[in-house]
């Protein structure tokens, strides 16, 4: 008899240089809720549904010992090897309201052939963010 070990996904731990700052400017930009902001700056979560989107400092001892530095984003055509993508059912405007409130601008929203319409952005970290709405997977 086989046994469930199928997890759920839980977290996608993002690394940035200051983790109020980044929550907040989630929540403001890309229309997260708070779920919880550590008074120690070390830790804080957003709210995205079955998942959590949660930052930590990208220099902090716990992990660093452990599995390495993180890399942090630097200009010049470089991006970082991770990109977060957020589903929108009216992309322009969700893509409008990230770039008022702080997102850089990558690419405007446009159709693509597959049937999804996507933008692009970078967070106050540099991070890549895909902005779409959702496809429907084909049968």
């Amino acid at each position: 008899m086989a046994s469930n070990l199928s997890p759920a996904f839980a977290y996608t731990v993002v690394y940035v240089k200051d983790v109020a700052k980044s929550v907040a400017f989630y929540a403001k930009a890309f229309g997260y809720n708070v779920r919880r902001a550590d008074e120690s700056h070390r830790w804080g979560e957003l709210e995205s549904g079955q998942t959590t989107i949660a930052f930590t400092p990208a220099h902090q001892h716990e992990t660093d010992d452990l599995t390495g530095s993180v890399q942090t984003f630097k200009s010049g055509g470089v991006r970082q090897p991770v990109e977060l993508c957020f589903d929108y059912p009216d992309v322009d405007a969700a893509y409008k309201k990230a770039v008022e409130n702080g997102a850089v601008a990558v690419s405007q929203p446009e159709n693509k052939e597959w049937g999804q319409k996507v933008g692009y952005v970078r967070d106050i970290d540099g991070i890549v963010i895909r902005m779409g709405n959702y496809v429907q997977a084909q049968k």
